[in-house]
């Protein structure tokens, strides 16, 4: 868990893991074009599918290129958080 860290504590040069949250259903044979992260499909009541996407990426372009797959598959991103920097 991050604790009372501010964005200029992170290099985003570094690798790290992210979660990544999209309204909407992405098939797990996209993990390969989502840099290998890992998906997971949580349906909720009224018919709500969101997925979660895990992984651990290797820097800010690596991630934007992640984000910007899941723009042209036209997905709503929901959120995008940092669990955890590696050196």
């Amino acid at each position: 868990m991050i604790k009372n860290r501010t964005k200029e504590d992170f290099s985003f040069k570094k690798p790290a893991v992210y979660s990544i949250l999209v309204k909407g259903k992405v098939s797990k044979a996209w993990s390969d074009r989502l840099s290998d992260m890992q998906i997971n499909i949580e349906q909720q009541a009224g018919d709500k599918t969101f997925t979660s996407l895990i992984g651990r990426i290797k820097d800010q372009t690596a991630l934007s290129s992640v984000l910007l797959t899941l723009y042209e598959m036209n997905m709503t991103v929901i959120s995008v958080k940092m669990l955890s920097e590696f050196e």
